[in-house]
């Protein structure tokens, strides 16, 4: 075990944890944002570069500071480390470039993007981007294309983050998507459209950050925050069968994976759950879907509050405020 602090706050994890998986221990604000990292695949991270933090001191046996700022999610715990996230103007300054760089070629299309609302890209400019853009030069731009037919691609809007090239290789029978070209020429595509037809590959829209990858069969039905999420479950062989229905009234009109706190799914569904089953009566309804607070899906979805933990939260966060050493959150708010 190894024990480290980040922002102020101690924390014990298992040694060869990485910096990013011990500040989610913690949870809260201490978390480093991730675009390309996915836990549930295997070798992503170290692409994005927004989960910059500084290692102020690398452990107890040698506290050295590392000289670079280092990317949590492939750099491992050592006992003794120090970390500094939000409480380094270094890394604040950092993360604000590489959010600038992320926005070079993406369209401003959020009003017309289906991923309007629950956009890690759009969060992560809203927490740590510019008000104005420096880039000068025409933005690459690419028709959209059906790579399946079930998933249309918007190359416009990717961030070139891989995790859908991870699910075809670690969830589908074989890979027939990837990055062709070079340097800002890189796209994902296939070199036959509407040849991504494996039974899960409706997973690679839930793992994409941004609106690159779409269910076709929702586009510009709703807006996500006009429809009410319901966790739900049925039999099936394939996979776990655990799913959230986005309905409106009695109609169902999306069907995705489930997803934790930090927006990653853990349970991969299969097409035939997602793109199949769109009656109520399919579906064993468990009750509403938990939504964060500080979502926008979250308007109009009332759940009891508990005053004393609201309580905690707004002292935590005007100690936060006042440049104290963030104390740890309440897990029941952290979800």
């Amino acid at each position: 075990m190894a024990k480290l602090t980040i922002d102020g706050v101690e924390v014990e994890v298992p040694d060869g944890t990485t910096i990013l998986n011990a500040a989610r221990q913690i949870g809260g604000d201490l978390v480093p944002p991730a675009m390309c990292y996915y836990s549930t695949l295997k070798d992503t991270g170290g692409k994005c570069r927004v989960c910059l933090v500084k290692v102020a001191a690398g452990s107890a046996k040698d506290p050295r500071p590392m000289p670079k700022l280092v990317a949590s999610c492939r750099t491992p715990v050592a006992d003794g480390m120090v970390v500094q996230n939000l409480t380094s103007p270094e890394v604040l300054e950092a993360r604000k470039g590489v959010v600038e760089f992320l926005l070079l070629n993406h369209p401003l299309d959020c009003p017309i993007c289906d991923q309007a609302g629950e956009c890690d890209l759009q969060n992560l400019a809203y927490e740590h981007g510019a008000a104005k853009t420096r880039y000068e030069e025409d933005r690459r731009t690419f028709e959209k294309i059906d790579i399946g037919d079930k998933i249309k691609l918007h190359m416009t809007r990717c961030i070139l983050c891989y995790r859908c090239t991870f699910v075809g290789d670690q969830l589908t029978d074989k890979r027939v998507h990837g990055v062709l070209g070079r340097g800002d020429k890189s796209e994902i595509s296939t070199f036959i459209q509407q040849n991504v037809d494996n039974d899960f590959s409706g997973n690679m829209i839930d793992v994409c950050p941004v609106g690159a990858l779409t269910d076709k069969t929702f586009r510009f039905k709703s807006r996500v925050w006009f429809t009410k999420p319901l966790d739900a479950h049925r039999n099936c062989t394939k996979c776990s069968g655990k799913v959230v229905l986005w309905t409106k009234g009695d109609d169902v009109l999306r069907v995705s994976a489930r997803k934790d706190q930090f927006g990653e799914v853990k349970d991969y569904i299969c097409n035939e759950c997602r793109f199949e089953h769109k009656n109520m009566s399919d579906w064993t309804v468990e009750g509403p879907r938990h939504i964060d607070r500080h979502s926008v899906i979250a308007q109009n979805h009332y759940e009891k509050i508990d005053l004393q933990k609201l309580k905690k939260e707004v002292e935590r966060q005007l100690e936060f405020q006042k440049g104290k050493a963030l104390p740890q959150p309440d897990n029941a708010l952290n979800s």
